[in-house]
């Protein structure tokens, strides 16, 4: 009984090999799976109003009819679901505690803004580990792909998770208000932002001035020092005025341009919504996240 040459076998599984080697090489490499962009709002200093900023931007953008998701990223003081007059039942604390998966926790807020809500009160998720922050993140990539921007709505300061979560953004939008103390406070964020996170633009609005006058000012003397001192160029968004419906429409649990649209501070909130959205991002994942991994992964 003859036996069969093993060598034919081996270099049939060869070829089989190769041709399979062949045709995964012509498989083009996989791309964003969406256009979403990804903006960042953070300060240096707590109390300069960026909640409300968040806010008001994101109901700029369903006016411009896009499709908006907001994160509540100050995972342990919350507060964008009061804002807003939510009630959530779930937030980002059952996420992380796996009771909830992040798609589970959505609500809806003014023009049909979707919120992801945080927790409040709850000391350990203002320090969330790497794996904490990479689980948060894969469940929510492939969920902003039905929306067109994605605000992340960070604590103010420059802990670990406000900077991870402002490194993850394709855009970085800094709040101050004119007082010492928040200038100098953003120009540390800054400064870790560039020198920690190899941060190279970040975008910058001026809350409660008095005048424009006020917000160019803060500006000119942020953009002296970073230019000087930073490896970072900073693009002025515009102000928000001062202006007493912004505190009625917070005890009213509504935001500003939704209570009161022809207001002073809506207004403003108006033309700052329309720049960041005529404006594009400056640098964008590869592959097929809509978000910045290196600097966890």
């Amino acid at each position: 009984m003859s036996m069969k040459d093993p060598s034919h076998r081996v270099i049939s599984l060869t070829r089989k090999r190769e041709e399979r080697d062949r045709t995964s090489s012509k498989t083009p490499p996989k791309i964003r799976g969406s256009n979403t962009r990804v903006i960042a709002i953070t300060s240096g200093k707590g109390g300069v109003g960026k909640t409300s900023i968040v806010g008001n931007l994101g109901f700029g953008f369903t006016k411009l009819g896009k499709k908006v998701l907001i994160l509540d990223a100050d995972l342990g003081l919350g507060n964008l679901d009061v804002l807003l007059g939510l009630a959530p039942k779930y937030n980002l604390s059952h996420v992380i505690s796996g009771k909830k998966k992040i798609d589970e926790i959505l609500v809806e807020g003014p023009g049909k803004m979707k919120i992801l809500p945080a927790s409040s009160g709850i000391q350990e998720l203002t320090h969330l580990t790497k794996d904490q922050k990479i689980m948060i993140l894969k469940q929510l990539d492939p969920l902003i792909d039905s929306v067109d921007v994605l605000f992340i709505d960070t604590a103010a300061g420059i802990s670990s998770n406000v900077m991870d979560f402002n490194a993850t953004a394709q855009e970085v939008v800094v709040v101050v208000s004119p007082e010492p103390t928040s200038i100098t406070d953003a120009y540390a964020l800054m400064k870790v932002l560039s020198l920690r996170y190899s941060g190279k633009s970040c975008k910058l609005i001026v809350n409660m001035v008095s005048r424009p006058e006020e917000g160019r000012e803060v500006f000119r003397q942020l953009q002296l020092v970073t230019d000087r001192f930073l490896d970072i160029s900073v693009e002025y968004m515009g102000y928000i005025l001062f202006d007493g419906k912004v505190t009625k429409g917070v005890k009213c649990q509504k935001i500003v341009s939704e209570l009161y649209p022809d207001t002073p501070a809506s207004r403003c909130f108006t033309d700052i919504s329309r720049k960041i959205y005529h404006l594009s991002p400056l640098n964008l994942p590869k592959g097929n996240s809509n978000l910045f991994w290196r600097h966890l992964v």
